[in-house]
C-alpha cells in the first residue's frame, strides 16, 4: 500500500516540479499541482552565477557550471521523493547566449533525465508576463523581469499581452558591461530602454517587478521604512516618494542601511544595479506605482498548463476556497456565507466595488479556518494565517480587510486595540467594512452551528417602522435565543441601522 496523502493536502492534485536555470540562480519548485493559485510543496535555490563573466568570455562561468551540475542530481532526487508526476526544466539568458551553453544543457539533461527548454527572449518574456497576469486581478501596467542576464519588458492589460522587448540589463551582465561604474550602468540602462519607445504607455499605470534582485530591493525598503507586513507579493513602492531610497541604493550606499543584514550577501552586490535600472524604467515609463510580484517565469509556465476555464477563475477566491476545504468545519457553509453576505450588504444599503465584493467573499470563505484553535486564540491564529498567507490576487489593504473581518468575528467588534499593524494597512473604509462583516458573521454562526443548510433560508425584510429584520424560518425557530439577539444588537450599533431578529411567517 502506498503512502497516504495527508489530510492537509488536496487529494485531487498531482505534484509538478519546475527547475528554472537562470543566469544568477537555479531554483527547484515543486507545486502541489497545476492550479489557478498553485501551492508550493518544496522550494530550494542555489546561486550558481552561471552568467558571471559572460560578457568578457562568452561562456558560462566554469565554477558555476560545476556547482550546478553537481546539484542537478539532488534536484532530480528531490522531485522523485516528492512524488512529482512530471519534471519541467527551463533555461534562460545565460544558457541560450553562452558558446558552451549547448554542452552544459546536454550534461544537465543526462542528469535530470528530461529535455530542457532553452527559452528564447520572447518566450521568457511571455512566461514572466503570464506569471503577472496570473498573480494580479485584472493586471494593468508593464511587467519587468530582471534576471542575472537580461531584463524582459511586456505591456500587460487584463489577460492580454502587448508590446515587449528583451534587453541585456540583467544584474550580472550590467555590472560587467559597466565595469562596476554606477554612472555607466545608468547610462547603459538608459540607452537600452530607449529602444522600447512604447514604454511611455506605462504612464499612470503599474510597473510590476519580477525577479530576485528587485524582490530583495523591496525587502530592504520594507526594513528601512518599518513596513508592518513582511509579505512580498503586491508590496507597493511610490516612485516619487521613494526616489531618494532608490538613488541611495543606486550609489552603492547600502552597507549601513537598516535591515541590510536580512538581504543575502550574494544578492547585495546586485542591488545597486537593480536600483539603477528601476530608476531608468521610472524615468522612461512614469508609472503611478511600483508593484512587486512573487510570480514570474515558473508560475507563468504552470499557468500556461491550465485549461481556458481554469485560467479565468479568480486566484484569491480559488485559494480561499481551497483553504476552506482544508481547514473549515464545512466548505459548503463557507460557500453559502459568501453568497448570502452579499444580500445582507444590499439589505443594509451598502454599495461595493468589484474589489470589495471579492474581498468580502474571500473573508467568508476563510471565516472558519481557525476553529481548531483554543477559543481565545482563534481570531489571532486566523489573522496570522490570512495576513501572512501566500495569497495572490489581493493587495495589502485588501489582505488587512480580510484578516480584520475574521479577527472581529472571533474577538468582538469594539476593541480598537486589536491588531494595530493591520489597521495601518487597511483604509478607514476597510476597517469599518471589516467590523460590519465581522459583526454579521457573529450573528450567523450562532444560528447555523457552522453547518450548512440554514443560511439560504435566512431572509431580510424591510418593515414599515424602518427596521430591517433577519427572518429565521419557522421550522428552525428554536435556534432563536438570548445570544443571537444580543449579537444582532451589536451589529445594529455598528451599522447605525434598526436591525432585529425575528421568526418568519
Amino acid at each position: 500500500m502506498g503512502a497516504a496523502v495527508s489530510q492537509g493536502r488536496l487529494p485531487n492534485r498531482r505534484p509538478i516540479a519546475v527547475i528554472d536555470i537562470g543566469s544568477n540562480s537555479i531554483r527547484l519548485v515543486i507545486y502541489e499541482g497545476v492550479a489557478r493559485s498553485p501551492t508550493v510543496l518544496f522550494n530550494e535555490k542555489m546561486l550558481a552565477g552561471l552568467g558571471r563573466g559572460i560578457v568578457t568570455t562568452g561562456e558560462l562561468d566554469p565554477d558555476g557550471v560545476t556547482r550546478a551540475v553537481d546539484e542537478f542530481g539532488r534536484f532530480r532526487a528531490l522531485s522523485e521523493q516528492a512524488g512529482a508526476a512530471s519534471l519541467h526544466v527551463l533555461a534562460t539568458a545565460a544558457a541560450r547566449e553562452a558558446t558552451n551553453g549547448p554542452d552544459f544543457i546536454h550534461r544537465a539533461e543526462r542528469i535530470l533525465g528530461t529535455r530542457i527548454r532553452v527559452l528564447s527572449g520572447r518566450e521568457e518574456a511571455r512566461y514572466a508576463a503570464l506569471g503577472v497576469i496570473a498573480a494580479f486581478h485584472d493586471a494593468d501596467g508593464i511587467m519587468g523581469d530582471l534576471g542575472g542576464g537580461s531584463l524582459e519588458l511586456v505591456d500587460v492589460r487584463g489577460e492580454t499581452m502587448g508590446e515587449g522587448i528583451t534587453t541585456p540589463l540583467g544584474g550580472l551582465k550590467l555590472r560587467e558591461m559597466a565595469g562596476a561604474s554606477m554612472s555607466d550602468a545608468a547610462r547603459i540602462a538608459r540607452g537600452e530602454l530607449a529602444r522600447a519607445e512604447w514604454l511611455g504607455k506605462g504612464e499612470g499605470r503599474a510597473f510590476y517587478c519580477v525577479g530576485g534582485t528587485w524582490r530583495n530591493l523591496a525587502r530592504l525598503h520594507m526594513n528601512v521604512t518599518g513596513y508592518p507586513l513582511p509579505v512580498m507579493h503586491h508590496y507597493e513602492v511610490d516612485p516619487k516618494e521613494d526616489a531618494a531610497f532608490l538613488k541611495r541604493v543606486a550609489k552603492g550606499d547600502i552597507d549601513k542601511m537598516k535591515g541590510i543584514e536580512r538581504v543575502s550577501k550574494n544578492r547585495r552586490s546586485l542591488l545597486p544595479y537593480g536600483a539603477a535600472v528601476l530608476l531608468e524604467v521610472i524615468r522612461a515609463a512614469r508609472p503611478a506605482k511600483i508593484v512587486i510580484s512573487a510570480n514570474g517565469v515558473r508560475e507563468g509556465f504552470v499557468h500556461s498548463l491550465l485549461g481556458e476555464e481554469e485560467r479565468q477563475a479568480d486566484p484569491l477566491l480559488s485559494a480561499a476556497e481551497e483553504l476552506a476545504v482544508l481547514r473549515s468545519r464545512s466548505v459548503t457553509h463557507a460557500r453559502e456565507l459568501a453568497e448570502w453576505s452579499g444580500t445582507a450588504f444590499a439589505a443594509f444599503g451598502i454599495e461595493e466595488t468589484e474589489e470589495e465584493q471579492r474581498y468580502r467573499r474571500a473573508a467568508c470563505l476563510l471565516a472558519d479556518i481557525g476553529w481548531r484553535a483554543h477559543p481565545e486564540y482563534r481570531g489571532t491564529q486566523s489573522l496570522n494565517i490570512i495576513s501572512h498567507g501566500s495569497f495572490i490576487g489581493v493587495d495589502h489593504p485588501g489582505r488587512a480587510f480580510i484578516a480584520l473581518a475574521i479577527l472581529f468575528r472571533h474577538e468582538g467588534l469594539f476593541d480598537d486595540a486589536l491588531s494595530p499593524e493591520m489597521r495601518k494597512l487597511a483604509t478607514p473604509r476597510y476597517v469599518e467594512r471589516a467590523r460590519l462583516l465581522g459583526g454579521l458573521l457573529r450573528v450567523v454562526y450562532l444560528l447555523t452551528a457552522s453547518m450548512p443548510g440554514i443560511i439560504p433560508q435566512l431572509k431580510w425584510e424591510k418593515r414599515d417602522d424602518s427596521s430591517i429584520a433577519l427572518l429565521v424560518p419557522r421550522s428552525h425557530a428554536a435556534l432563536m435565543g438570548e445570544r443571537p439577539h444580543g449579537r444582532m444588537a451589536h451589529l445594529a450599533r455598528v451599522t447605525g441601522l434598526n436591525l432585529v431578529l425575528d421568526v418568519g411567517k
